[in-house]
């Protein structure tokens, strides 16, 4: 039994806690009223000593839930891809969802996204498990600034 018991807390010592994973500025969006998918962002920050990685996202507000981001496919075509082993979040680091690059989309919404509403999401990460994040919808905010200093103009 007190072996158990050690190897029960030596685990819990060694793997981050949720408390290690910090969402911050998070906001959803639709396309319109009536659009059949939306798309959330924010930035996660692992303020943990451990790398971890967020591997899967789920929400009642949509029937099906997937880490997306937007490949450049050449001669101007951008097309958007699930990310099947999600995004990394290095220990101290953070990482970005945002508008035009990685992001959480929400495909066959349940309901309306409406302006000042808010969904329930459940983000999973592949060391400190599951958090719910409560996520305003905000149709109105405006796109990030990009940094166009990098693109090949």
């Amino acid at each position: 039994m007190k072996l158990k018991a050690l190897t029960l807390a030596a685990l819990m010592a060694a793997s981050p806690a949720v408390a290690d994973i910090k969402v911050m500025d998070a906001y959803a969006r639709s396309a319109s009223p009536t659009a059949k998918s939306g798309a959330a962002f924010m930035e996660i920050m692992n303020t943990g000593e451990a790398d971890d990685r967020l591997i899967a996202a789920a929400s009642d507000a949509a029937a099906r839930v997937e880490l997306h981001t937007h490949k450049d496919m050449g001669e101007g075509v951008m097309r958007m891809m699930e990310v099947e082993e999600g995004f990394a979040l290095p220990a101290g680091g953070a990482h970005a969802l945002a508008r035009g690059g990685d992001h959480v989309m929400l495909m066959g919404l349940t309901a309306p996204l409406e302006q000042g509403s808010t969904i329930s999401v459940t983000l999973t990460f592949e060391q400190a498990g599951e958090m719910v994040v409560e996520i305003p919808v905000d149709n109105e905010r405006k796109p990030e600034a990009m940094d166009h200093s990098k693109m090949g103009h």
